[in-house]
């Protein structure tokens, strides 16, 4: 068996450095965030890159201050409703579109093309005074009510996330052969079981990647959140961190354990799904 071995040229050196830089620059603030989670307040600020040991600073207090002080129950609660729900919605109406988009000629298609398009372009900053007055004049913003304000979040996020979903969902279904949907057509089958049958199972990487990011920027998302939702039964993970950052002041052991406690749920998602992440993506730069 003859076995190649790859040389190492001065290149792949430099590369394998610039990397190795991003990795440490990237991975150690959250380290150090979890490291300092575990320790008493009054020694981060004097030793704040040691490793916390059973007499030696560590402890749980923070953590259990957090948990007492602020409603996380509650902040999950409506974080994780409302990014599945944008998740849903975003997946199962960007996938029909995109399927039309790609397989059907039409009066106006070229058009339609274009305004989802120049959706991309807009900044939310620049709709969300109009979007908050129209909520408010359909009685869903600024109401008091827990639901109806979670669905004046909903609305603009899968507004938000829909073009750039769409889009990447496109190129994904371009690549299907349409051999297999004129094979499927010619066994009776309809469009929509070709397109729950076969588009579907084919692209479901291009899917699950546009699923995970729409999940992550809906979680993460500020700035939409703090506008429509107001009041403490309302509020989300995010805004609940921003309280958390506001109210701890130096207190840097409970917002470290706040942070901790609030990424738990991106950090879970992205390890179970990490390969569909980088299947997908990889995909794309492959087939687009």
């Amino acid at each position: 068996m003859n076995l190649t071995h790859k040389k190492l040229t001065p290149s792949k050196v430099v590369t394998y450095i610039v990397l190795c830089f991003w990795a440490i620059t990237t991975l150690y603030p959250f380290v150090w965030v979890i490291l300092n989670s575990f320790r008493e307040k009054g020694l981060i600020r004097k030793d704040s890159f040691s490793i916390p040991t059973a007499g030696n600073g560590f402890t749980l207090d923070n953590y259990a201050t957090a948990m007492d002080r602020f409603d996380f129950g509650s902040a999950y609660l409506n974080s994780i409703l409302v990014s599945v729900v944008v998740t849903i919605v975003v997946v199962i109406l960007a996938g029909l579109c995109a399927y039309g988009l790609v397989r059907y000629r039409f009066r106006g298609r070229g058009l339609l093309y274009s305004l989802i398009m120049a959706g991309m372009m807009f900044p939310v900053f620049s709709t969300i005074i109009p979007v908050f007055r129209m909520e408010a004049a359909w009685g869903i913003a600024s109401t008091g009510n827990r639901w109806l304000s979670l669905l004046a979040v909903i609305l603009p996020q899968i507004a938000g996330n829909l073009c750039f979903a769409t889009i990447v969902l496109m190129g994904f279904i371009e690549s299907v052969p349409i051999d297999l949907e004129e094979s499927a057509y010619l066994d009776g089958c309809n469009v929509f079981q070709v397109y729950f049958h076969i588009i579907i199972p084919a692209a479901k990487s291009s899917f699950a990647t546009v699923a995970i990011f729409s999940f992550l920027w809906s979680y993460n998302d500020l700035f939409t959140q703090s506008f429509f939702l107001r009041y403490p039964k309302e509020k989300t993970i995010t805004l609940l961190l921003n309280e958390i950052s506001s109210q701890a002041g130096v207190n840097y052991g409970l917002m470290a354990a706040s942070v901790v406690l609030i990424v738990i749920p991106v950090l879970v998602v992205y390890v179970c799904l990490q390969k569909h992440i980088i299947k997908g993506l990889t995909a794309g730069a492959i087939k687009g």
